[in-house]
């Protein structure tokens, strides 16, 4: 079975050995031990990779555990529509946010082609 130590996982993922003991001391990573040394299985490490990307699009550390909490249990339905509200809440966020992105990216393309255009005519001259 694979392993990991927590300096590879800090490094592969480029984050610190503190974040990773902090996942793990609010209950979203479970390695393994022996002694004082951390052994982490590839679902810790899949875990994480989940964690940081959820938290780059915008999920809270409880939303994360919330949905881990769903995926590692038996799925009721009721689970399952919760699961896909928060999917939905989430989904309506983002595409919130890439149309805010999409409206501040125009306007900085204008502001950029305004300043060239005024760089422009005073070479010019």
């Amino acid at each position: 079975m694979e392993t990991f130590k927590i300096s590879e996982l800090a490094r592969e993922f480029d984050i610190t050995t503190r974040s990773i003991r902090f996942y793990e001391d609010v209950g979203l990573l479970h390695p393994d031990r022996n002694g004082n040394t951390r052994i982490y299985k590839r679902r810790d490490k899949i875990r994480l990779k989940l964690i940081l990307r959820g938290k780059r699009l915008g999920f809270s550390l409880a939303e994360i555990r919330e949905l881990f909490e769903l995926y590692d249990t038996k799925q009721s339905h009721a689970q399952l529509h919760e699961m896909l509200r928060i999917i939905d809440d989430k989904q309506a966020v983002l595409q919130r946010q890439i149309r805010d992105i999409d409206a501040v990216m125009q306007e900085l393309e204008l502001a950029k082609a305004r300043c060239e255009q005024a760089l422009n005519n005073t070479e010019t001259q």
